[in-house]
Order: structure tokens, then sequence, then C-alpha cells
């Protein structure tokens, strides 16, 4: 099974796009929100990124932002 980490913030519209997109799809994810969560942040600093939503994939697939067809890619590894 894929783990799948979601960095996100509140307000931010394209988090929830992708949450529901996951939800639709049966993919279960963490979501960390850097917002709250100092760690969290430091995580998401740690990979290069400072956008949310900001998406890991078995700790080592980053998509930056709202990317069906290449959630779907590497969806579909497994």
């Amino acid at each position: 099974m894929q783990t799948v980490v979601i960095y996100t913030r509140p307000g931010c519209r394209a988090c929830r796009q992708v949450k529901a997109y996951l939800a639709r799809r049966g993919v279960r994810f963490t979501e960390r929100n850097v917002a709250d969560d100092p760690a969290a942040m430091q995580e998401l600093l740690a990979r290069g990124s400072l956008m949310t939503p900001t998406i890991v994939i078995d700790d080592e697939h980053v998509v930056i932002g709202f990317d069906p067809a290449r959630l779907d890619e590497l969806l579909e590894r497994e």
C-alpha cells in the first residue's frame, strides 16, 4: 500500500481539491497542516517547497499543486 502525505494550509482551494480527488479514488492519505504544525512546515521546507498542496507519495515522489494526471500516474504504480 502506498503512503500519501499532503501538506496543506487553511484556505487553500487546491488543497481541498486534491483531498476530494484522492477521497473519490479511495486513496488514504495523511494531512499535515503547515500553518498549525511547525514540524510539518520544516518537512515541507526540507523537500524544497513552500507551496501547498505538496503531495508526497511513498516518501519518494513529490507533486506540487493539484495535478490529477501526475497523481494518477504515480498512484497506478502500486
